[in-house]
């Protein structure tokens, strides 16, 4: 388990020059829930598996607003997550009862950022071992971030994170070119087929993920970050699997009448050689 004992402080440097307390931090990010995030040029959207424990118990809360414009989406130990949600809702409120504005997506991100780099170099701490997607909208448009517990953060078109994200990270390389003229409707799409990438198997319902969107609509008005209602994501699953299944049915249709016109091409009488 012990890595030559170079593991047992945070502040300790392995011969390799490595940490290994944050690297466990990030693996603790690897084995969480998958969550994932995709933006547009107006408009961004989280999504988060919901896994429960056990069948006897709810799932824990993966996706969280902490602005109007502004929210997360976390992979890992959701109590820590919870604490720097809190911390993320604290800074926006400072800076909008000083600035009278909303804090901007990227402070926002670098704040959290340095926030968690303080646990690598500190005796006292250990790292956060929670991944966070920080999605919002300024006055630049609307953004996506990753941040990391080692304290490094990312921008991102789309991303995942979390348990088999890998799946949904080779879904969203295939169709990220094309997200920055996505309507919303196509981005909560494209986030449910994501998730669905992860599920392995199981069948993807309004009950096991978690959706949220923040965004710009047509006439300027800021669409508030909220959680999407259920019946609208069960419904817009629906359309989906409808839409994936019409071309099946259209195949089969096809091949039947192929096999059809075979079958009448030899009911002719042979021809007398």
């Amino acid at each position: 388990m012990f890595r030559n004992q170079y593991d047992t402080d945070v502040t300790t440097w392995s011969p390799a020059g490595r940490l290994f307390q944050v690297e466990y931090a990030m693996e603790a990010v690897k084995q969480g829930s998958a969550c994932v995030g995709l933006r547009s040029r107006t408009h961004a959207v989280l999504a988060a598996a919901n896994k429960a424990a056990s069948e006897l118990s709810s799932h824990q809360r993966k996706v969280f607003r902490v602005a109007d414009h502004a929210g997360v989406a976390l992979a890992g130990l959701t109590a820590d997550g919870r604490v720097l949600s809190r911390f993320l809702r604290s800074e926006c409120i400072n800076h909008a009862f000083v600035y009278d504005a909303p804090l901007p997506v990227s402070r926002l991100a670098l704040r959290l950022a340095d926030k968690a780099q303080v646990c690598t170099q500190r005796s006292w701490k250990r790292p956060y071992g929670v991944g966070l997607l920080v999605a919002g909208l300024d006055v630049s448009g609307a953004h996506l971030y990753y941040n990391c517990p080692s304290g490094n953060y990312f921008e991102y078109q789309a991303f995942a994170i979390g348990s088999r994200s890998q799946a949904a990270k080779t879904f969203l390389e295939r169709r990220f070119e094309g997200y920055n003229d996505y309507t919303p409707d196509q981005l909560i799409k494209d986030a449910l087929s994501a998730i669905k990438e992860t599920l392995q198997g199981e069948k993807l319902t309004s009950s096991n993920c978690t959706v949220a969107i923040v965004g710009r609509k047509d006439d300027g008005t800021v669409e508030p970050f909220e959680s999407i209602d259920g019946n609208r994501i069960q419904e817009i699953i629906d359309s989906m699997e409808a839409a994936e299944e019409a071309p099946a049915a259209a195949a089969a249709a096809a091949e039947s009448s192929s096999m059809q016109e075979e079958d009448k091409g030899t009911d002719a009488a042979p021809m007398d050689i």
